[in-house]
């Protein structure tokens, strides 16, 4: 099995400083994916980025197998760990003492148990929240179009959507609204308790804006201001929730009308600056702006903040009204579990058979391979007159010696070490005792040989042809 890799960093391992420095704008990731492919040991990749996490899916080769457990050794695990802290630093320029911190790591199998756990809002900050799939699917798609995902990750990305599937239709967790959008919603209902009077201004035109659009609306609230770089797709929302729609640079001469502002946008530099939120205070003649910063990096700047009369809260900032929601889904997250565990089994055993074929084809063709040459030479050495007796046996010696090497090789080395596991699984493998190896197999004696079977060259018969032979075992190559 090729090994699967996650390196990550999110809400419960760094602050909103340190996820904000490492997050990927979406235009970047295609590119981000090539280099990533190309300056570290990943064979494959997908990058998701969201505002509370940024993950990277790798899959790597073989050779960083432990060969006894199947999964990675420490000394590789060490060194995908530190070649991935070195890229995430390089890319991002961030000093890499500071990911040391605050980053996690999951391999193997329990790499695959993490994305099912994500894909299903289980390790979201919002249990059970219902964008995060969405989001996966986004990383997967980028990552078919940089061309880094193969065979490996998609399979795993194929039973992660299953699963997280199947927990959204047989499970109760997603049933309760509780999402970041709800929890900025439900905490404007705490600081204004009648939102009915009340103007929101809404920046950013994507999944969380919408679904905070319809929190507000179930919530009565009276007017809505849609602000994006582009104005169709506010005009899209604006007509939907009958708002209305602006552009990005129209912000500061809508301000002073918000009396909320909830922003979520993929800008890498900040939207609303403290001066344009103190001259609006000046407008409303210092009437609170109560305002959420839903971006990851941050849409407004946090010296806006200390202004005395605007209450600034950040995805952090969330947590204690998400966790007031949390044990509502606390029993459909326990059923979720067993599902998980449930594919998990199906994709090891799909996997196993998946590469245990692979195996099983990559020795049959090196032994078909050292069969054709073996042949290919015989055959040369008969139209050169050689004894067919003599041909024979030298390619019967040849093709036992070259089969039987390395698997002997390994037998000694097992032998020395005391891996019993190895010599018993070779016994039955091969269906042999210890009185089957020690039974003299007969020579070939040449009374069994008939020699008219033997297809002896004359001058007037022509010789047959070389075959064309593929090369044993070629080295794999990193796309």
């Amino acid at each position: 099995m090729i090994p699967l890799f996650i390196f990550g960093i999110n809400h419960d391992s760094a602050s909103i400083d340190v996820r904000e420095r490492v997050a990927f704008a979406p235009e970047s990731i295609e590119s981000a994916l090539k280099s990533l492919v190309l300056h570290t040991p990943a064979m494959e990749a997908a990058i998701m980025s969201t505002c509370n996490r940024t993950e990277l899916y790798v899959a790597v080769d073989n050779v960083a197998v432990d060969k006894a457990s199947h999964e990675l050794s420490d000394d590789a695990l060490n060194a995908l760990t530190e070649s991935l802290l070195q890229w995430l630093s390089n890319h991002h320029d961030v000093d890499i003492a500071l990911l040391r911190d605050c980053h996690y790591v999951a391999h193997t199998e329990h790499a695959v148990k993490h994305m099912m756990r994500v894909a299903s809002g289980l390790d979201s900050l919002v249990l059970g929240e219902p964008q995060i799939l969405g989001q996966m699917k986004s990383s997967y798609a980028v990552a078919q179009a940089a061309e880094t995902l193969s065979s490996e990750l998609h399979s795993v990305f194929q039973k992660v959507f299953g699963v997280a599937k199947r927990v959204r239709t047989n499970t109760a967790i997603g049933e309760n609204p509780v999402s970041v959008a709800y929890a900025a919603v439900s905490l404007a209902q705490q600081i204004f308790s009648d939102l009915k009077e009340d103007t929101a201004l809404l920046i950013g035109a994507g999944e969380t804006i919408d679904l905070v659009a319809r929190h507000l609306r179930q919530q009565g609230i009276a007017n809505m201001i849609f602000a994006n770089r582009t104005l169709a797709r506010a005009q899209e929302l604006a007509d939907e929730f009958s708002a209305k729609a602006v552009l990005l640079s129209d912000i500061p001469e809508q301000l002073a009308n918000a009396d909320i502002v909830i922003s979520s946008t993929a800008s890498q530099l900040p939207i609303l600056g403290k001066g344009a939120v103190e001259s609006a205070l000046k407008a409303r003649r210092h009437k609170p702006i109560f305002m959420v910063d839903i971006a990851i990096p941050r849409d407004i700047e946090s010296e806006v903040g200390d202004l005395a009369d605007v209450y600034l809260y950040t995805v952090d900032d969330l947590r204690e009204v998400i966790d007031e929601n949390k044990q509502s889904r606390e029993n459909a997250a326990n059923e979720a579990h067993h599902i998980i565990e449930e594919f998990l089994a199906d994709y090891l055993q799909e996997a196993r058979v998946r590469h245990s074929v692979s195996a099983i084809k990559t020795y049959r063709q090196y032994a078909e391979t050292l069969r054709d040459k073996a042949l290919d030479k015989a055959l040369r050495d008969l139209h050169n007159g050689a004894s067919p007796d003599a041909v024979l046996t030298q390619m019967a010696n040849s093709l036992t010696n070259k089969l039987l090497h390395t698997p002997t090789r390994q037998l000694k080395q097992a032998s020395t070490d005391g891996n019993q596991e190895l010599l018993s699984l070779t016994q039955k493998l091969f269906s042999v005792d210890e009185r089957q190896g020690q039974a003299s197999t007969p020579a070939i004696a040449k009374s069994t040989i008939p020699k008219s079977t033997i297809p002896v060259p004359t001058e007037s018969s022509p010789a047959m042809p070389s075959a064309s032979l593929p090369s044993v075992l070629p080295p794999a190559h990193k796309k």
